[in-house]
Formats: C-alpha cells, sequence, structure tokens
C-alpha cells in the first residue's frame, strides 16, 4: 500500500500536476493540504475521472483538507472536538484496516501572537484526541503539513531559524509529545540524511535551487505501520514543475 501527502497550496490550480503525479506514482492514497476551495467547488469529478474517491472539507482561500483514495474510504470524520474555529484542518477515516489521519497543523505566525498559541493549543488538543481515541498498538498513520520541523537536520540553518514558528522550541516539544504517545517518524526511520526537504519558501526564488528548505510534512505510523513501512521518502519533482506548490510529496509504502 502506497501512501502520500502533498501540501498542494491550492488543488485546483495544482490540479494539473497532481493528476499527473496521481497517474505516474499510481498511490492508494493521496491527504492532501491547503486545498483553498469551498466544497462545492472541490475538482471532486476530475479525480473520480482517474479512479479516486474523495473525502474533503475546505474553505475559500485558505486551508482545507482531503483524503484521495483508490479503495472505500470508510467512518470518515472532520475536525477536532470542541474546535474554537472554524476551520478544516483535519479528515481522519478508515482505508483496508489503517485509520488515516490528515492534518494541516496552523502554521503559527509569529511567536509572541495568539496565532502562536492557538498553535500550540491546537497540538494539545489533537493529542488529547489520539488518547481518547486510540491505542498505540492500533494502525493508525498521521500524516499532513504539520508545520514542525522536528530536528536541526530538517532546516537548512538551525542556528538562523532558532524561534521561528515552525522550528521553535515549544513546537517542537508539542509535536515530540504526540509522537511519544506511540507514534515512528517513518522517514527518519529509512533516511538518517540531511539536506532532505518538503518546502521551500517562494518568497526568495533561488531557495529550491540552493536546497534551503525545511521538513515539515511527515508521516507518523504507530508500531504496526512502522514495522510494515518498507520505504520513505520524498518526491521532489512536483516541485520542479510549472506553477508548483511550495512543498512537494512525501510518500510511504506498506506491507498492508
Amino acid at each position: 500500500m502506497k501512501v502520500a501527502s502533498f501540501n498542494v497550496n491550492s488543488v485546483r490550480v495544482r490540479l494539473p500536476i497532481l493528476l499527473d503525479w496521481l497517474n505516474k506514482h499510481q498511490p492508494d492514497v493521496l491527504a492532501l493540504q491547503e486545498t483553498k476551495v469551498q466544497d462545492e467547488d472541490f475538482p471532486k469529478d476530475q479525480f473520480e475521472d482517474a479512479g479516486y474517491r474523495c473525502a474533503f472539507r475546505g474553505q475559500k482561500s485558505y486551508n482545507g483538507v482531503a483524503l484521495i483514495c483508490r479503495h472505500e474510504l470508510e467512518n470518515v470524520e472532520f475536525g477536532l472536538p470542541d474546535e474554537p474555529r472554524d476551520e478544516p484542518r483535519l479528515v481522519t477515516a478508515c482505508v483496508r484496516g489503517m485509520t488515516l489521519v490528515n492534518t494541516y497543523v496552523p502554521q503559527g505566525y509569529l511567536a509572541d501572537t495568539d496565532k502562536f498559541q492557538y498553535k500550540l493549543d491546537w497540538f494539545a488538543r489533537l493529542l488529547q484526541w489520539f488518547r481518547t481515541r486510540f491505542e498505540p498498538t492500533d494502525p493508525v498513520l498521521w500524516m499532513g503539513d504539520l508545520n514542525v520541523a522536528p530536528l536541526p537536520i530538517d532546516v537548512y540553518d538551525p542556528a538562523a531559524l532558532e524561534g521561528h514558528v515552525c522550528y521553535h522550541p515549544a513546537v517542537r516539544e508539542a509535536l515530540a509529545r504526540i509522537v511519544e504517545w506511540g507514534f515512528t517518524d517513518l522517514f527518519r526511520k529509512h533516511c538518517a540524511d540531511e539536506g532532505q526537504y518538503t518546502f521551500w519558501d517562494y518568497r526568495r526564488g533561488s531557495d529550491f535551487s540552493r536546497n534551503r528548505g525545511w521538513r515539515i510534512d511527515h508521516l507518523l505510523g504507530t508500531a504496526p505501520l512502522a514495522e510494515k513501512c518498507t520505504a520513505c521518502y520524498i518526491d521532489r519533482e512536483p516541485r520542479t514543475a510549472e506553477r508548483p506548490s511550495d512543498h512537494t510529496p512525501i510518500v510511504a509504502e506498506f506491507d498492508w
């Protein structure tokens, strides 16, 4: 079973890239973040024509999550309980006995703002949700744009970026608490190399060519899935396409 996660930064703008990627790589599941589209405008028909089923929740211009899947999506749910803001950031479903949790974690804006505190609170609510819904022995795959680079090797310049909202000690600790509940970083299970990134900022046009990036998109599995994970890798090719997202897909393969 092949599962991928991709922050598309607008599903409609990136639709040609997505359909081409699906055709080339044939994943069982593609989790999307920042779809940036109202539900009535989601390109469901195009994905269905390509052989995929869809579960999605979005809003105009911001946020939005989707699961694109070759198989039946069971027990589809959206959002966290008691979510204080009506923002589409989580979709979960069961596929072939595997629970998929696709999240677009708040970015945080600046460390001294309410938006950063909201990010920390969101992580805390997510941890509580995992604790109440699952056991670490359940086959759960948590994925998406988590807006956290966990380790110094996950950013291009850790000294300069220390304190950034995606590389702040508080968010690294918030992510670590959830990982400690029972997740394995599937990419780091297979690759310990530096310079492996999933995001390169648009605002400096040379960041991609110079590989000034961040690894903030993740695939994390509980023990049953970590044991069955045979590969996990980053596909940089979509970042070289015309009108690319500022992110690129991360892919895991399972003997499942």
